[in-house]
């Protein structure tokens, strides 16, 4: 067995059929058939079921193909380690983030990373939570900064610091420079625009609004952090979103709040058990070097 074969075989099991998978891997369809049936009966198993209209694995083939992801996810990371150079005078770095991470916290953050290691490759990626549990799965990526909640038990999760969600207003809003705190029942009088709800963030929000027993006006919803940045700043409604975007710059304020404002866990996230580059421990330390000494991002 090769590891052409198994890449062969996640090919089929990824396409669903052995045309558009040969199209895929740019091999004759007759010669990625040979090659899977040269793997069955190395195995000797049948891992498609071919009697129907679309070739699907057998239960034998399941289990194997799992196994074979995660062979080809350990090569990989094998593969990445001969290349790596602990001097960081090389190398490269994945790094995702969710989108309200990304607001305030990348430019800071890679501003003093590529000042320390200036001829490390960056990759980064905006990234939803689902998407980067799947990244740091497959050995796509190699950290993240996101929520602390972590569904799967193969990722690693290093508290960073607590985030404080605000409210805030841009300058076209007639609060902007108000000084006293607002009661529950002046933000109950508020119009907003927040995230849509499929943003962890939205569900945060939602929640602080439930706890204080307010059904808000929701008069905008925005799936882009952003976007919703420009809607703040040139219109009359308010917005919850993490403090520290919240600047001068940015001409948006926050307002103190009587009832406790929400928050939640930032954390590294990063796959157990797996090699972690030099890049990759640099920039923990880095990151968590800057959780000593106050949020990450703040100026």
């Amino acid at each position: 067995m090769l590891l052409r074969h198994l890449r062969y075989l996640l090919a089929v099991a990824d396409h669903g059929g052995f045309t558009r998978a040969a199209e895929a891997l740019h091999v004759s369809q007759p010669t990625l058939s040979q090659q899977i049936r040269q793997l069955e009966e190395s195995l000797g198993v049948s891992l498609f079921d071919r009697t129907s209209r679309t070739v699907k694995p057998t239960d034998a083939g399941l289990a194997y193909i799992e196994s074979a992801r995660r062979v080809l996810v350990e090569l990989a990371a094998g593969k990445r380690a001969l290349h790596d150079v602990k001097d960081l005078s090389r190398g490269s770095l994945r790094l995702a983030m969710t989108p309200t991470f990304m607001a305030y916290l990348v430019g800071p953050l890679i501003r003093d990373y590529i000042a320390l290691y200036p001829n490390i490759h960056l990759q980064i990626f905006e990234l939803s939570m689902d998407d980067i549990e799947t990244g740091l799965a497959n050995d796509s990526l190699d950290i993240a900064i996101a929520f602390d909640q972590v569904r799967s038990a193969d990722i690693e999760s290093i508290p960073a610091f607590i985030e404080t969600l605000g409210l805030m207003v841009g300058r076209d809003h007639p609060l902007y420079d108000a000084q006293a705190t607002l009661t529950t029942d002046q933000l109950a009088q508020l119009e907003f625009a927040l995230l849509t709800p499929d943003f962890v963030t939205r569900t945060c929000i939602d929640e602080f609004f439930a706890t204080a027993r307010i059904t808000p006006k929701v008069v905008i919803e925005v799936n882009s952090v952003n976007t919703l940045l420009e809607v703040i700043r040139h219109t009359a409604v308010a917005t919850i979103l993490p403090e520290a975007i919240a600047t001068q710059d940015r001409a948006l304020r926050k307002l103190a709040l009587v009832a406790e404002a929400p928050q939640r866990g930032a954390a590294l996230l990063r796959r157990k058990n797996n090699y972690h580059s030099a890049a990759s421990d640099a920039f923990t330390h880095l990151m968590l070097g800057a959780m000593k000494e106050g949020t990450p991002g703040r100026e």
